[in-house]
């Protein structure tokens, strides 16, 4: 059952039962899409109604960030992990790998793709890749008779929220053997060791937002969307 957060639907399925609910979907022949929510994409959900409906529409909406966590603490929910997105896409790689799916990577430049997908295949060795396309193709009609010709059944879109949502539901319809699509934002960058993650202590604790503000002081005001959400939550109980 799907918690909600200011109208925002969140999925309280772990890593293990968002795979156990795609097998089942897999082998019923019904496409999923999963989206990363965290409290900024609900702030912006309560600005746009299209963002809401985009989120909502999507099958898994994934606990990414910790305010997520301290909403369903306020509102007593079932939600006790995250589940972020770049771990998700690691748990999506191994049950590839496991399970015998081709993966297809489109988004981030030429040199970040090309390495991230050099370094998942050293991890996982007998990972199908069906191809691979950057991010600055333009022809987005013979984008996607490549990945559909490629028989790709899982397909990573890393162009950023929600400009990948956005092509996922565009192009859903016309990728039908593709039956699981994620947009992961920039994981493109993590996996191919271009942009470090956040020491493990930090991510343990939730706290990955601390570090990158740390890091990079410019993402003050986006932090900011934190304390807002969470005075929402609160006076909606």
């Amino acid at each position: 059952m799907k918690e909600k957060y200011l109208g925002v639907d969140v999925s309280p399925l772990s890593y293990e039962g968002i795979i156990n609910d795609l097998r089942v979907r897999i082998g019923a022949g019904k496409q999923s899409t999963i989206i990363a929510v965290n409290p900024e994409k609900v702030m912006s959900a309560q600005r746009d109604p299209n963002v809401k409906e985009l989120i909502n529409a999507s099958t898994y909406q994934i606990a990414d960030g910790v305010g997520i966590l301290l909403a369903a603490k306020i509102k007593g929910g079932g939600i006790t992990s995250r589940v972020t997105g770049v771990d998700m896409m690691a748990r999506l790689l191994k049950f590839a790998e496991s399970d015998g799916h081709s993966v297809y990577f489109y988004g981030a430049k030429e040199e970040v793709v090309t390495k991230a997908i050099a370094n998942i295949q050293a991890q996982h060795p007998n990972i199908r890749v069906a191809g691979y396309t950057n991010g600055y193709e333009k022809d987005e009609a013979a984008l996607v008779s490549r990945i559909h010709q490629s028989g790709a059944k899982i397909l990573f879109v890393a162009l950023g929220s929600p400009k990948q949502e956005l092509w996922i539901r565009r192009n859903l319809k016309s990728l039908p053997n593709v039956q699981v699509f994620q947009g992961v934002g920039g994981s493109f960058d993590v996996f191919s060791g271009t942009v470090k993650r956040a020491p493990a202590p930090f991510r343990k604790l939730g706290i990955e937002w601390l570090y990158r503000l740390l890091a990079s002081p410019s993402r003050f005001k986006r932090q900011l969307n934190l304390p807002v959400f969470l005075f929402k939550v609160l006076r909606s109980r």
